[in-house]
């Protein structure tokens, strides 16, 4: 009788662990590479701006893109690099496990000639559309329509094609999702399709701006600390400032957050 008491006092200290572990959180990244020849863009360098190969790209392999800086982060271990069996136009894919925090961070490198098929299924995504389930590190991560955070870094192709069904997406469930755009007047260009689909915008732009990882790094470190939208936005105009040097001022008003 002793023993199965025991038992039964051991079972429930177990289940209260598992049930008080923190949720996982996902943090799902797409990332238009630069691209010269395919993109309304000032030309970069031809090595950083070739948009069909991710190693140099400006976005992923260059010094401030993400591969390298989020490889370089303290606060981000790389546990999985992929170039196979991946979703149509993605090149590579990276996934990160925050090194305190039961939060993933997946980056997909998508070609640059295909920023309208980035940009439709970061709008998808949002509405909570194509969830998705990856197995990994002994996890079940949820990404796409599926995440917690949605990040589209490169340029706003909404400069260069229309987007017809413009506040006409409705979201596909009620779960709580949040956007961060790093991209040229993304703010004036995608209010209008966010907004019916519920999401809050962490952080983006009110003008052209480089969007470099540096900038989401910054708003990441509040994010996973459950900090308000200001406070993320603050963080993320203070790396902006810290790395450009354009002033903490224009920086705030570059980078806001909201409707």
């Amino acid at each position: 009788m002793k023993k199965a008491l025991f038992v039964l006092i051991v079972l429930f200290v177990f289940s209260i662990k598992i049930f008080a572990q923190e949720k996982i959180r996902t943090v799902h990244v797409m990332v238009a590479l630069c691209d010269n020849k395919h993109q309304g863009i000032a030309k970069v360098p031809a090595k950083i701006g070739n948009g069909q190969s991710a190693r140099s790209n400006l976005y992923w392999g260059a010094l401030y893109g993400i591969k390298t800086h989020f490889k370089k982060s303290a606060d981000w271990q790389l546990i999985k690099t992929q170039t196979s069996d991946l979703p149509d136009h993605v090149l590579e894919r990276l996934i990160f496990r925050h090194s305190t925090k039961q939060t993933y961070l997946i980056a997909d490198a998508y070609n640059g000639a295909h920023i309208r098929q980035t940009t439709m299924d970061f709008i998808y995504a949002s509405g909570g559309y194509n969830g998705q389930i990856l197995k990994e590190d002994g996890r079940l991560i949820p990404i796409y329509g599926a995440a917690d955070l949605l990040v589209y870094i490169g340029h706003n192709g909404l400069m260069d094609f229309d987007y017809p069904e413009a506040g006409t997406l409705l979201p596909r469930n009620d779960q709580d999702r949040d956007i961060i755009m790093l991209g040229c007047v993304t703010k004036d260009y995608f209010k209008d399709i966010m907004h019916p689909l519920g999401v809050t915008p962490l952080v983006w732009s009110t003008h052209l701006m480089a969007p470099e990882a540096y900038t989401l790094e910054a708003a990441l470190k509040g994010w996973v600390n459950h900090e308000n939208p200001q406070a993320i936005r603050e963080r993320a105009a203070q790396a902006y400032h810290r790395y450009q040097k354009c002033g903490v001022d224009k920086a705030r008003w570059l980078l806001v957050s909201g409707y």
